[in-house]
């Protein structure tokens, strides 16, 4: 929510031997605009992506990679199409939580104008290390490890996200309740330092799948792909039944 296809570039390279690829920009997201009447909860978006994937490309069948509010998707979509999915890498997915929330989280909507305010500066600005610790200081405990691009990429993603709000609006008073076949292995990825769905409020492990696998890395914020780049692919090779 808020992000782009472009959050993908570092672990797309790991994957590419073994996959075809496809990065997703949802609707009002990177180069997808907002589509009229589209409804923007997970089901709907699922429901989305899994009709457009098979009318762009064929393809019907597929494993997933989805963070936060992608890996929230990526489960429903699972739930929703048994036939379709193989597997679930859901990297800090949001929808853990038991109280929902009524409104939009405290501070969602200061980031995302302080984003839309930066973005044309934003080139100069992330060259110093104290723009990028301000804008990814929250975000991961590695952040000094990021690249310029990445963090380049990621601010204009926030900057150029009409769907960001609707998005938002959309979860409120919906959590992760819908059952996923045990013929499709899930694996759920927090970081230990999640501080935008930590482990207090946004974690609860009773709402997953009972088969599914819940892993913790060390030393990694809300996006593991970032943190933990090598260790994300492994995952996703075993859980697909891919080797090196």
């Amino acid at each position: 929510m808020g992000s782009a296809s472009t959050a993908w570039k570092p672990l797309t390279p790991f994957l590419q031997e073994r996959f075809n690829v496809i990065t997703v920009d949802l609707p009002g997201h990177g180069q997808t605009p907002m589509i009229a009447g589209q409804s923007m909860d997970p089901i709907s978006i699922g429901e989305l992506v899994v009709r457009e994937v098979k009318e762009q490309f064929g393809v019907t069948e597929f494993d997933l990679i989805g963070n936060s509010w992608g890996g929230w998707i990526a489960l429903e979509m699972a739930a929703s199409f048994p036939d379709s999915v193989r597997s679930v890498t859901a990297l800090a997915p949001a929808g853990f939580w038991l109280a929902t929330y009524v409104q939009r989280m405290p501070g969602a909507s200061q980031f995302r104008l302080l984003s839309s305010r930066s973005a044309a500066l934003a080139p100069s600005f992330l060259k110093y290390e104290r723009s990028r610790k301000l804008g990814f200081g929250d975000v991961s405990p590695r952040w000094r490890d990021f690249s310029y691009e990445l963090c380049l990429d990621a601010t204009l993603a926030m900057a150029n996200s009409p769907g960001y709000f609707p998005a938002w609006d959309a979860m409120l008073h919906k959590r992760f309740d819908s059952q996923i076949d045990p013929k499709i292995p899930v694996k759920i990825i927090f970081g230990d330092t999640d501080k935008t769905l930590p482990a207090t409020t946004c974690q609860e492990r009773t709402m997953a799948p009972q088969h599914s696998e819940w892993i913790i890395f060390e030393d990694s914020g809300h996006a593991p792909m970032w943190d933990n780049t090598e260790k994300v692919a492994a995952h996703v090779l075993e859980i697909a039944g891919v080797s090196r």
